[in-house]
């Protein structure tokens, strides 16, 4: 059977756990003589396409498919004429028979579970407009690094309603943390959302209020206040900024908390300098982080990682 790694409520905790450890012990070995054995594509060839320009995405993707052993093919989306010329289904049928795997960055989530119901190959989420799911994994890595199991710890989002947080809330539905999320209320989660995460028994609290969400919490995240397909700026501007993390916001969390971002950050918008550049700053570590988490997700597309 095909393994896809399209969402994280597809997954069960103990499947993204082990995921998450194959990860781990990956990237214990790098750069040391038992890094040899982690070879697990070598002679397989995996297409990356990217619809959108991607630092992060793109660059992990390739380092991590070349020190697994494989052959990363980057394809832009605008090259192919993604879901133009063609349809997404036969794309996805032709490219089954050239490579081994296939890691998409496409905003139209549709288009993405077109793509995994068509091809013969395992398909990777690298990012749609409604999901983050490759993002999230290397923020819990970052998180269990920094601060130890994340199971009843306190994650505080602030900010706009996007896919990184759609993903934290699967996650939030699987591994048993609790999550408080402050947003403007014309930027609230979709219902159907949250109806999805009470129904698995997460731990979710809405609030209008970023200081009541941050309240003893041990990590505090936000995102850009407008990504790729955003288009109303200055809207969101408004009614976003105060959601800013700063030095009074993050007082207000645990002493020891965390402060993460997925990048690139707007700083002197969602996050100020003296945020980013502080103590309690993981958005480097959580940077480096997707290179690893990503080798737990490839590992397990071919295989690996067995819960």
């Amino acid at each position: 059977m095909t393994r896809h790694f399209l969402d994280l409520s597809d997954f069960s905790g103990n499947e993204l756990r082990a995921i998450l450890r194959t990860g781990e012990e990956i990237k214990a070995r790098r750069r040391t003589p038992a890094a040899a054995g982690d070879r697990l594509l070598e002679g397989k060839v995996i297409a990356t396409i990217f619809e959108q320009p991607s630092l992060r995405t793109r660059v992990s993707f390739d380092v991590g498919i070349r020190e697994l052993g494989g052959s990363p093919m980057m394809v832009a989306g605008h090259e192919i004429e993604l879901g133009e010329r063609e349809t997404i289904a036969d794309t996805a049928r032709v490219l089954s028979r050239y490579v081994d795997a296939i890691m998409i960055r496409i905003l139209d989530h549709d288009s993405l579970v077109e793509m995994a119901k068509y091809a013969t190959v395992p398909v990777i989420n690298g990012l749609t407009k409604r999901q983050h799911p490759c993002q999230v994994m290397a923020d819990v890595m970052t998180f269990e690094q920094r601060k130890g199991a994340i199971e009843g710890k306190r994650i505080a989002w602030t900010g706009d309603t996007n896919n990184v947080l759609t993903s934290w809330v699967h996650a939030a539905g699987r591994l048993d943390f609790e999550l408080s999320v402050a947003t403007p209320e014309e930027l609230s989660p979709p219902p159907a959302l949250i109806a999805w995460a009470k129904k698995q028994g997460a731990r979710i609290k809405l609030t209008n209020r970023p200081e009541e969400a941050v309240e003893g919490a041990d990590c505090v995240i936000t995102d850009c206040w407008v990504s790729m397909g955003d288009d109303n700026e200055g809207t969101r501007h408004n009614l976003l900024r105060p959601y800013q993390v700063d030095d009074r916001l993050m007082e207000r969390a645990e002493k020891d908390a965390i402060f993460m971002h997925c990048l690139p950050a707007s700083r002197g918008e969602e996050v100020t300098d003296a945020i980013m550049d502080g103590p309690q700053s993981a958005v480097f570590d959580e940077a480096e982080n997707r290179l690893h988490a990503q080798k737990g997700i490839l590992a397990w597309c071919f295989g690996g990682a067995a819960a």
